[in-house]
């Protein structure tokens, strides 16, 4: 396994009432929807993925995430990656389906396909007005459609409500979404419906992040989060019967969502 890239923080920047984007000394090549096993010393490895070069957006949810918002300018982590597959453009049309912090993958895609002269599409969720996320870069890279649960900006509702809305007027040629699974099951099945290629981007617990410890294996045909994943194209599903349904905590008991 290899070793931690020492990295000293360089900038913290402060998203939203939940989210902080770490800005380290060192550039990544990574493809969009990769992500890194991000190392406090004295603490824990988790994985976390790009939200650009030389930056992770982090999101506080659990005792790590904690620890890492309380880091400073000059603070020092490990980073070992990239790993795991990425989003790859299909066509000349594509809808991207974001909620919460996975914009932050979701954005670097966007922003490569754009590039790339791609006509990109956004929707992108949140519960609030002040969590939204990536907003001037979503902009940038496409049209954008803002959706918020409690209506405090754009369409008051979920982020698949609005892409019915908007399949209904247009067609694309693939969908890439990240954010919660729920979401991203109920994404899947209207991609269905409209019998449009999707890519997905999983989250699951991991420790080594290379496959080998099988910590992030998911039911029945054991894919590796890590390295089969994160991003999974729509046919790959079938064999990830757990997807939309549950997931596994460190001690291998089923969390259902």
């Amino acid at each position: 396994m290899e070793k931690p890239i020492i990295c000293k923080i360089k900038k913290v920047i402060e998203e939203s009432p939940t989210v902080k984007t770490f800005v380290v000394d060192k550039d990544f090549d990574f493809k969009p929807g990769q992500f890194a096993m991000l190392w406090i010393p004295g603490v824990d490895e988790k994985p976390f993925g790009f939200s650009s070069k030389n930056s992770f957006s982090v999101a506080r949810v659990g005792e790590f995430t904690k620890k890492m918002h309380e880091l400073k300018e000059g603070d020092i982590i490990g980073v070992r990656g990239p790993y795991g597959t990425y989003f790859e453009p299909l066509g000349d049309k594509i809808l991207a389906v974001a909620g919460g912090i996975g914009a932050a993958p979701i954005v670097t895609a966007v922003e490569e396909f754009s590039k790339q002269g791609i006509e990109i599409t956004t929707i992108l969720g949140a519960r609030t007005k002040e969590e939204l996320l990536f907003l001037d870069r979503f902009e940038k890279a496409g049209r954008l459609e803002i959706c918020t649960d409690d209506g405090s900006c754009g369409f008051k509702g979920f982020t698949t409500e609005k892409m019915k809305e908007v399949l209904k007027e247009e067609k694309f040629d693939l969908i890439i979404t990240c954010g919660p699974e729920v979401m991203m099951k109920k994404v899947v099945d209207i991609a269905k419906e409209y019998n449009i290629p999707v890519q997905i981007s999983m989250e699951r617990y991991m420790k080594c992040g290379i496959g080998i410890c099988g910590q992030c294996c998911v039911d029945d045909e054991g894919l590796c989060v890590c390295k089969d994943g994160p991003v999974f194209w729509g046919d790959k599903l079938k064999f990830i019967k757990e997807f939309g349904k549950y997931k596994r905590d460190a001690s291998g008991r089923r969390v259902f969502f």
